[in-house]
């Protein structure tokens, strides 16, 4: 991404509490899986307030108590990610970051630093398009840790906030230090399980396997084939009330996450409110897009420009997606019902 993009940050917030799950991955297996020469092995759990889902190809004679050893330690690593990085845990070290003054400087650990200088180099590149700092205005419009809202905030109450709100008043030091210079709230919801995704790959490659999905709340990485020789394929969801099917899509050693504002929101006076968030306005989107699809080389990337494009709307991200060779599928309202848009990469992944 070396193109700046018009408009403010976008970004938003979805609690990680709330999870828009609008990938479907299209196996379900037990947790031992299939007896052949090869077999996927499978294993699952909870995290981040959604579930985590990891499958691998592995040798048919496998005993199943390295699934379990493996189980433990992603089970411990998202812990160890939580505790880094959630808003909605007190004495997390963002949070205990978050409630310091501005100035402060803070020494945290690798994980925290690795993602937030991931969300920084998107901010950059971005031209500012993408912004970890918006938390402030997600917590004010009820998106966040705090309690939700039935009344939109007055301009005066959004006009107090938005000082608090840009990306360059954060700076990451050496020695995994970090220093706010404003009264800076960071909210990674937009990437973190995204990283969570990556770390989790990682894990799989370091256990020696080279063939595997993994999957948390959505997001998603895959590499290699399945034991058929197959290539990973799944469901994009539509973004209505129901779980239904909008496209099937290859997506063979890649990382893909979407972002939809169907799910999240309120209502005040016939108002629909989305938890998508323009801080050129400090206020919700008010355009048609309603979800996006992105794939990229790793799912933080994905993760938070899904909420990029879904906040710009769905002329501005299709040229940026096409201007810097992002792999991505838009689905707008219209009075006709939901309209497709995507990118020709993204076309050639799509299963008629």
């Amino acid at each position: 991404m070396v193109k700046s993009l018009s408009g403010a940050l976008l970004r938003a917030s979805q609690r990680l509490a709330v999870n828009l799950l609008a990938v479907f991955v299209l196996i379900t297996l037990p947790f031992s899986a299939i007896l052949a020469a090869d077999k996927l092995v499978a294993i699952e759990g909870r995290t981040m307030g959604t579930t985590y889902h990891i499958k691998w190809v592995a040798d048919g004679e496998e005993a199943d108590d390295k699934a379990i050893a493996i189980k433990r330690q992603a089970d411990q690593l998202l812990v160890d990610i939580n505790q880094a990085m959630s808003t909605y845990i007190s004495d997390s070290e963002l949070s205990l970051f978050n409630q310091t003054e501005s100035g402060t400087k803070a020494q945290v650990s690798k994980a925290l630093y690795d993602i937030l200088s991931i969300a920084q180099n998107i901010s950059v590149d971005s031209g500012g398009a993408y912004d970890i700092t918006v938390g402030p205005l997600i917590n004010l419009w009820g998106f966040g840790p705090d309690k939700r809202i039935t009344k939109a905030p007055s301009d005066a109450q959004i006009a107090a906030i938005r000082p608090r709100v840009g990306y360059q008043y954060l700076a990451l030091l050496d020695d995994n230090v970090i220093q706010k210079h404003a009264n800076l709230y960071l909210d990674l919801s937009s990437i973190a399980k995204g990283y969570a995704v990556d770390q989790l790959a990682d894990l799989i490659e370091r256990a020696g396997y080279n063939a595997y999905l993994v999957e948390v709340g959505g997001e998603l990485v895959t590499k290699g084939l399945k034991p058929d020789q197959q290539p990973w394929r799944i469901a994009i969801e539509s973004p209505t009330q129901g779980r239904n099917i909008q496209r099937i899509v290859r997506v063979d050693d890649v990382a893909v996450a979407t972002s939809g504002d169907y799910r999240n929101y309120f209502e005040e006076k016939g108002v629909r409110y989305s938890h998508i968030i323009d801080t050129a306005t400090g206020r919700p989107i008010t355009h048609n897009l309603a979800s996006v699809t992105v794939l990229a080389d790793s799912c933080a990337l994905a993760d938070a420009l899904a909420t990029a494009f879904l906040a710009m709307g769905v002329e501005k991200a299709y040229k940026y997606a096409s201007d810097n060779g992002i792999e991505a599928f838009f689905i707008s309202k219209s009075s006709d019902g939901f309209k497709e848009k995507m990118t020709a990469g993204f076309a050639s992944r799509v299963e008629n």
